[in-house]
């Protein structure tokens, strides 16, 4: 029975070990930040460590000089690149955790294992002609009522 009960402790405190490097992996990845800032230091965006947007700087003469989809492609640009830096990092952080051959930025994406055919969607069929234009079109519909537009002027 002792021989049990040692094992047993054993795979206890191991486990015990293996929770404490996976807080602190978290909490070192929860501290990531990341920015990037357009040239003209307009614009700058900054991801965590998972990659999620957690800050964005708009100067007001970025409305000056961009025009709104401008602006929108700018954020989006910029939001990738600190993305792309802040899974630098975690993958840094992450990769001593992991067995032997993991990648760590596979597995920060979500792709882990998986080959691009499993990655990739299937392609939709694209809808007939004939089945479009049995549908109803809403193109030249007005959807405000004119006289309460009228009366809001």
């Amino acid at each position: 029975m002792t021989d049990h009960r040692e094992e047993v402790e054993q795979l206890l405190a191991e486990y015990r070990r293996s929770r404490e490097q996976l807080a602190g992996v978290q909490q070192r990845i929860t501290a990531i930040s990341e920015s990037a800032s357009s040239d003209d230091g307009l614009i700058t965006a900054t991801v965590g460590g998972r990659g999620v947007l957690t800050d964005l700087t708009i100067a007001d003469g970025a409305y000056e000089r961009y025009r709104p989809r401008e602006l929108a492609a700018q954020i989006v640009r910029l939001t990738g690149e600190a993305t792309a830096k802040a899974f630098t990092g975690a993958s840094e952080v992450l990769a001593p955790a992991l067995p032997q051959g993991t990648d760590p930025q596979a597995l920060l994406l979500g792709t882990a294992d998986l080959g691009a055919d499993e990655i990739t969607p299937a392609e939709q069929p694209r809808p007939r002609v004939a089945d479009i234009d049995d549908e109803e079109s809403f193109e030249d519909s007005n959807w405000l009522d004119d006289a309460e537009w009228q009366r809001s002027r």
